[in-house]
Parts: C-alpha cells; sequence; structure tokens
C-alpha cells in the first residue's frame, strides 16, 4: 500500500473540508501525461490520495495508462515535485499501482470533454 501507515481514500474525488487536499488536487492538476493532453488527475490516473493536514504527509497511489510506458521510471517523482511545491506539503510518496488497470471509464466529464469524447 502507501506510506505513513494509513490506507488511501478509495475515490480521490471524494471531497472533505481539506484546504491542503484542494491545493493538492489542484497541483495534481497541473500535472500531464505525457501522451494524453490531459492532466493526471482528471485523467483518472490517482487511484487513492491521502492528505493529513496535520503533518502536512501526502500519500499518492496511482497508475500510468500503459504498464510499458516510457516514463514509468520518471513520472511518480515527476509527481512527487508538483506535490512538494504545495504550501503545507511536508512529505510526499507517490506509489505506482497497476490494478485495477487503468481504461476510459476512469476519465471524468472534464477529460471527456477535453478530448473530444462527449
Amino acid at each position: 500500500m502507501t506510506a505513513f501507515d494509513e490506507a488511501p481514500q478509495n475515490d480521490p474525488t471524494q471531497s472533505d473540508n481539506s484546504e491542503l487536499r484542494d491545493r493538492v488536487i489542484e497541483a495534481l492538476r497541473g500535472v500531464f501525461d505525457p501522451e494524453i493532453p490531459v492532466n493526471i488527475y482528471d485523467l483518472g490516473l490517482v487511484y487513492g490520495l491521502n492528505v493529513d493536514d496535520t503533518t502536512g504527509k501526502v500519500a499518492i497511489d496511482m497508475t500510468l495508462t500503459a504498464p510499458g510506458c516510457p516514463v514509468a521510471q520518471t513520472f511518480p517523482a515527476t509527481v512527487e515535485d508538483a506535490v512538494f511545491s504545495v504550501a503545507g506539503v511536508n512529505d510526499v510518496h507517490v506509489e505506482l499501482v497497476w490494478e485495477p488497470a487503468w481504461s476510459l471509464e476512469r476519465m471524468s466529464e472534464a477529460a471527456r470533454l477535453q478530448l473530444g469524447m462527449l
């Protein structure tokens, strides 16, 4: 599972009233998939997001569009850097997961609209 001994939330779109969580999601929306011109959050690549407001620790379970993606080795660090830039974040851990496999159904309505799929 992810770092910080806590299971990530199953629904990364779940709303809680955390300002830090909102800022982390905004940062994730600033990271774009290298092959599809959509941010990783709306693309549905973030499977779990755990933000601890008290400690500033963030744990992310995410996937890529394909296991053979050429950025698999470097992309988690790109995501960590983006989240680390958020004020109030003190520690970030990104773990790549492959189950369940990513599919088009995971994309948000905004991503589908952006790609002309609606």
